[in-house]
């Protein structure tokens, strides 16, 4: 199986016609697979976790950068 990534411009006129040519495909076999990454988040999930967690406390003061990386390990 090939992966390949695509960024089409869904407003252009080839744009559009490429996304319903692979509808095409898509709808009749299941052997192309159209996967939408646009939401996507480039980071790791428990990093971000980690940081979104670390920005909701409240009353914590740190003193350097070493010590706030220390703390969201």
């Amino acid at each position: 199986m090939t992966t390949i990534t695509l960024k089409i411009d869904e407003r252009t006129k080839k744009g559009k016609a490429f996304l319903a040519l692979a509808k095409v495909f898509y709808d009749e076999k299941n052997e192309i697979e159209l996967v939408d990454e646009k939401n996507k988040s480039p980071y790791n999930p428990e990093f971000v976790a980690k940081i979104n967690k670390a920005r909701n406390e409240k009353g914590r003061v740190m003193n350097s950068a070493e010590e706030l990386w220390k703390s969201i390990k």
